[in-house]
C-alpha cells in the first residue's frame, strides 16, 4: 500500500497473531502499562503528520523485552468534535492490525501490542514507522480528519503521568450516558470492529450497555455513524420490544442474524443466561456462573490470580471470546456495571457474589448499598468453599435460593403430589442450556457441580465401562 514503510499494509493482516516465540518486543499489556488516547483540538494547534517520541525507540529495546507504551493522537478538522474522539481512538486497533507483523489488542488502558522478529529484520526499527502509517490510514479512511499528529511514550514515569490524565477523559465520556436509557431512544448502534478476530461477533451499543471493549458508548456510536456512514459503527433500529426485562428487540435480532451469518437470531442485551450478548474477546471483564452458589462472579484483565472457580481471566476469556453466545460466561465493558439494567433479567447486583477488589473498588459507588458488603473479593474468598461460607455469613440474597441442605432427603409426600416450595427470586438457567457450559479446568475445588431441582430427566441408555 505504501512503499515508504518497511512493512506491508493491508486489511488482510487483520487477525494476525504474534506468538511469544515469534515476538521481538511486547508493549503495554497485562504485565506493563499503557493506553491510547485521541483528543480533538483546533486546526492551528497541531502540525499535520508530526511525530514525537518520549522514551526509548524500538532500536533501543532488547529482544524479548517488555515495555510501557502510550499512543496519543491529536486530531483537527471542520467536522471534528469531542464526540468523535472515542470512535477515532477505537480505529487505532483497526489500523495498526493492517500492519504486517504488528499485533494490536484491546483498547483504552488495556491496550497491548506485539511486534514480531521478522518485522525487525525487515527494518522496523522505530515507532515513527508505525505512527506515520497509522496517521496515514486515519486520514485516508476518515476524511473528516484534516490534520493529525502523534506522540508515543515509552518512558514508564511519563506513561503513568499521562495515564492519570487519560483516565479522567475516559470517565468524562462514560458519564455522558448516565441519565440516558434504552427506552429514551429509537435507535441503538452496532459495531463490527472486532469481527476480524471474532467473525460472528454482534456488538450492540445502547444507552444502558456500552460496547464490550468499554471504548464506545451510545453517543460515540451516533457520532461515528453520522460522519462515516459506511464505517464499522452503524444504526440499529430497535423495532418491537419483545422482552422488557431481558432487553430483547426485533431490530436487534434481525441485526444479530445478519452480522453473525445466521449463527444467532436472538439476543437479550440485559440477560446473562438466556440468549446473552455475544462476547468478542476485547471485553474488559468476563462474568462466570458458579452453580455451587448459584451466583455470578466477575473478573477483569488486571486481576492475575485465580477466581473461586479455579480459573484465571485468560482461561475464561479464551472460553468466552470469539463472537459466541456462551451460557455461563459473559463479556462486558466496565461501565455496564453502572447501568440500572445491569443483567436485570437474572437478578442484577443481587446475583453478583465475587469480584477482584480492584474491580469492585472501581465501581463501588454504583453497587447498591444493601449488597456492597455482601460481594466477596479475593481477600474474603479464594475458592468455592470459602466463598460459600462468606455468603452465608453475610446473608447474601443468593443464599435464599440454596433451599434445604443437600444431604436432606426430599419429602416423599411433596414429591408424589408434585408440589414445590416458593419460586426462587432469581431466574435459573435452563438445565439444557447448562449442558453447553465449556469444560472447566484449573486449581479449584474439583470442577463444577450442578443440582437440578424440579427437573425431569429421561435416560435412554446407560453404558458402564471400567477404567483400565
Amino acid at each position: 500500500m505504501a512503499d515508504e514503510f518497511p512493512f506491508e499494509i493491508s486489511p488482510m493482516f487483520e487477525g494476525e497473531r504474534v506468538r511469544k516465540d515469534d515476538m521481538y518486543v511486547e508493549l503495554a499489556g497485562p504485565k506493563s502499562k499503557g493506553f491510547e488516547l485521541v483528543t480533538a483540538v483546533e486546526t492551528d494547534e497541531i502540525e499535520d503528520g508530526k511525530f514525537t517520541l518520549i522514551g526509548p525507540d524500538i532500536s533501543d529495546m532488547e529482544d524479548g523485552g517488555r515495555y510501557p507504551l502510550a499512543m496519543i493522537y491529536r486530531i483537527a478538522g471542520e467536522l471534528v468534535e469531542p464526540d468523535l474522539e472515542a470512535i477515532v481512538e477505537r480505529r487505532n486497533h483497526d489500523f495498526q492490525n493492517y500492519i504486517q507483523g504488528v499485533m494490536h489488542l484491546n483498547q483504552r488502558y488495556d491496550v497491548w501490542l506485539r511486534i514480531n522478529k521478522d518485522s525487525i529484520a525487515k527494518g522496523l526499527n522505530s515507532f515513527e514507522h508505525i505512527a506515520k502509517a497509522t496517521m496515514m490510514l486515519f486520514t485516508n479512511e476518515l476524511p473528516f480528519i484534516e490534520k493529525i499528529e502523534a506522540t508515543y511514550i515509552t518512558d514508564m514515569e511519563k506513561v503513568e503521568e499521562e495515564l492519570a490524565k487519560a483516565m479522567e477523559r475516559y470517565a468524562a465520556r462514560d458519564e455522558r450516558t448516565r441519565n440516558l436509557h434504552d427506552e429514551d431512544v429509537d435507535t441503538f448502534y452496532g459495531c463490527s470492529l472486532c469481527q476480524s478476530f471474532a467473525p460472528t461477533s454482534v456488538c450492540v451499543i445502547t444507552p444502558d450497555r456500552i460496547a464490550l471493549c468499554g471504548a464506545i458508548n451510545w453517543f460515540d456510536g451516533r457520532a461515528a455513524a453520522k460522519v462515516d456512514p459506511e464505517g464499522p459503527q452503524f444504526p440499529i433500529e430497535k423495532g418491537e420490544l419483545l422482552d422488557e426485562i431481558g432487553g430483547e428487540y426485533s431490530g436487534v435480532n434481525e441485526t444479530a442474524m445478519s452480522l453473525s451469518g445466521g449463527e444467532y437470531n436472538r439476543i437479550k442485551i440485559h440477560s446473562f443466561f438466556e440468549f446473552p450478548h455475544t462476547s468478542c474477546g476485547c471485553f474488559e471483564v468476563v462474568g462466570f456462573y458458579m452453580p455451587e452458589v448459584d451466583g455470578i462472579g466477575w473478573v477483569d484483565r488486571d486481576y492475575t490470580g485465580m477466581a473461586p472457580n479455579g480459573l484465571a481471566f485468560s482461561t475464561m476469556a479464551g472460553q468466552t471470546g470469539g463472537g459466541k453466545q456462551v451460557i455461563g460466561f459473559l463479556g462486558v465493558g466496565v461501565n455496564y456495571f453502572r447501568s440500572p439494567k445491569f443483567i436485570q433479567a437474572d437478578g442484577g447486583w443481587n446475583r453478583v457474589v465475587w469480584m477482584p477488589k480492584f474491580l469492585k473498588d472501581k465501581v463501588l459507588a454504583d453497587i447498591p448499598a444493601e449488597i456492597v458488603d455482601k460481594v466477596a473479593t479475593e481477600e474474603d474468598a479464594q475458592d468455592l468453599d470459602t466463598l460459600k461460607e462468606f455468603l452465608k455469613e453475610k446473608d447474601h440474597p443468593v443464599v435464599k435460593n440454596w433451599g434445604a441442605d443437600e444431604d436432606e432427603e426430599v419429602d416423599e409426600d411433596e414429591e408424589s403430589t408434585g408440589t414445590s416450595t416458593a419460586m426462587p427470586a432469581f431466574g435459573m438457567p435452563d438445565p439444557a442450556m447448562l449442558q453447553n457450559l465449556p469444560p472447566m479446568t484449573g486449581g479449584g475445588s474439583g470442577g463444577i457441580k450442578i443440582t437440578l431441582k424440579n427437573a425431569k430427566v429421561s435416560i435412554d441408555k446407560i453404558i458402564l465401562s471400567s477404567k483400565k
